[in-house]
């Protein structure tokens, strides 16, 4: 299913956080989870989908990801706990 969401992903509470964009959602996250998504979510070990917020299409995910990504840390937190205040893992939500 394509579905152009923006997402977080997170190793526990509040600890590293991964902003990213994705086009299916489904097959993105079981890459996560799996731990087979190389680079910085595989290294650090980055698998809990905390945020998502679905949009139109890609060109409008990637520039929502823009200012997601570029905002603090605190910012972030914040997005996340607007929606996902025990920072559950939304993986079956979206997926």
């Amino acid at each position: 299913m394509k579905q152009p969401a923006v997402y977080i992903l997170a190793s526990g509470r509040s600890v590293t956080l991964y902003t990213g964009v994705m086009s299916q959602p489904d097959q993105r996250i079981w890459l996560h989870k799996n731990n087979l998504a190389r680079g910085f979510t595989q290294k650090y070990h980055v698998h809990d989908l905390v945020y998502f917020e679905l949009c139109d299409d890609m060109l409008t995910a990637i520039a929502r990801e823009k200012p997601v990504k570029a905002g603090s840390r605190n910012n972030k937190i914040t997005l996340i706990e607007l929606v996902n205040l025990e920072w559950q893992d939304l993986h079956g939500v979206i997926a």
